[in-house]
Order: C-alpha cells, then structure tokens, then sequence
C-alpha cells in the first residue's frame, strides 16, 4: 500500500455521517469537524425547530447538513432514523451516538420511570440504531466507523452531592458495549470507539457550573486548569472517524483535560448548597449535552 499523508488520512470527503443529539452541544461540535472534513453530515434531534438553526449553522460554513427530527429513545424511533438515514444518504459511513439524557435523584428516590428515561435513550437506542445501521449499512459493505459519546461518569462514581446514579450507570454501558461491539464487529471491519467528555459548558451542565462558583472553579481541579471549550472534542472525534485511526478500535479516550486521571479528580469539587436537579436538561453531571 502507497503510505498516505496526514492530510490525506484524516480527509472525510465522500463519507456521510448520522450524528444524534447534533442540534447543539458536543454533537453539533462533532458535525462541525467532520463536515470540515469532507463528510456529508446528517443531524438527528427531537426538536425540528433547533436541528433547523443547526443546519443553517452548518450550511452557512459551508458544509452538506441535513436533519431529521426523531426520537431514538424509543425502538420506533431509533429505526426509523435508521432507515431514513440510509434513504437519504445512501449509506452511513460514520455513526455518532450522541443523544443522552440524565436525572439528578438520591438512589433510594430515584424515580424508576426516570431510570427508564435514562436507559432507554443512553443504552437501548444506541443498540437499536446502531443494531439497523450495522445491518443496513455497514456490515453489508464491510466498513464503518461507530463513535459513541461516553463521560468521565461512566468511569467511576461521584461525589456524594452529584446524585446521577442512572446516568453513570448508562454511561459505563457504553463503555462495555463499545468494547464488546468493537470485538464482535471487527470481523466487518468496522471500528467502534467512545469519547469520555469531561466538563463542557452546555445546558445541561449550567447548573452545576452555577453551583461550583463558575467554571474557573471546576477548572481548578483539572492538570489543564481548563473546561472544554467549542472545539476541544473536534480532533479526538476525526481522528476515530477517519482512516488515521484506522487500526483503532474498542477504545474511550476521555477529554477532560486530565481530570480523570487526578486522585480524587472531579470528587474535589464541593459546591456551594447541594442542587435540585431533575430530567435531561438539567444534570448535575452530562458532559455532553443530548436532545
């Protein structure tokens, strides 16, 4: 084989992308770097109104965006973006799971139609849409690239005031089931690797930020000194879609600024009264922001 350059390696031009929870956050980032790529990009939300200024956003920078509103925390919902994905694109090169909800409870209150919520979107629908667009799509043509959006959540517990215990708890199965998925698929040659976010300012992590004094306070307790910003997800997320991470697979690379790999890390942090938080926009803890 003739040795390809950086450039080249990292080129997306030709390959279409399905990126869930796109319409703001961490997946609108990632459908910025892809598309900056080359990559025809298709977004999926619930909202129709905010994947419309999502596309508007990407348009005007000059990449190939279309949407679909749909809900992939039902069964129903995550096929039909599948299939819908496939008609439209023609195949799906690059699949982001990004969509996630969490809800902030005491374990002895969490609600179970909450627990429910969580897992039906952060677990169930990253099988079922990932299921029918490997069956569709990729194992048919023997190729692909699967991201899923993880957390720094999913790799330990909290500290006593952050009471998330269904989010972690889904985002450590997603840690499992991209390593299992990776073992399994690898045979189609289809890579499956997750990115563990740490602190980005987004809605759903506003009131934490509030309550932690801001976020120079939260970035105090990172080796960086700093949160993610608007493009720090950008090349870890090209790098597992495109052929320069071609011999990768089963991985999660966490973006935190080192705040995982800190004694102690987040569990430092001490806020100032212990929030009330409830539903998906408004986590204590959601390093990426779903739909």
């Amino acid at each position: 084989m003739t040795p390809r350059n950086i450039k080249t390696l990292f080129d997306l031009t030709g390959k279409k992308a399905l990126i869930t929870g796109g319409s703001r956050g961490l997946g609108l980032q990632i459908a910025h770097a892809l598309g900056e790529a080359g990559a025809t990009v298709m977004l999926s939300a619930r909202k129709q109104d905010e994947l419309d200024v999502a596309v508007a956003e990407l348009t005007a920078a000059g990449i190939t965006a279309h949407a679909f509103a749909a809900d992939s925390g039902n069964t129903e919902g995550a096929q039909a973006l599948a299939a819908h994905a496939i008609k439209a694109l023609g195949e799906v090169d690059i699949l982001v799971n990004n969509a996630g909800a969490s809800w902030g409870a005491a374990a002895e209150e969490h609600p179970i139609e909450a627990w429910d919520k969580v897992m039906n979107l952060n677990v169930r629908g990253i099988f079922v849409l990932t299921q029918a667009i490997g069956k569709a799509s990729m194992i048919p043509r023997k190729s692909g690239s699967i991201i899923n959006i993880a957390s720094i959540a999913g790799l330990g517990g909290n500290p006593p005031f952050m009471k998330t215990i269904a989010y972690n708890t889904s985002k450590g199965a997603v840690i499992n089931f991209t390593k299992t998925l990776a073992a399994e698929w690898g045979q189609y040659g289809i890579r499956v690797n997750a990115l563990a976010p740490g602190f980005f300012p987004s809605k759903m992590t506003k009131g934490l930020l509030s309550q932690a004094g801001g976020a120079e306070v939260l970035a105090s307790h990172a080796p960086l000194q700093r949160i993610g910003d608007d493009e720090d997800l950008k090349g870890a997320a090209l790098l597992f879609a495109s052929n320069a991470g071609k011999h990768i697979t089963g991985q999660t690379l966490a973006v935190d600024g080192g705040v995982s790999i800190v004694a102690g890390g987040q569990r430092r942090v001490r806020l100032r009264s212990p929030p009330a938080f409830a539903g998906a926009d408004s986590s204590p803890l959601s390093p990426e922001e779903g739909d």
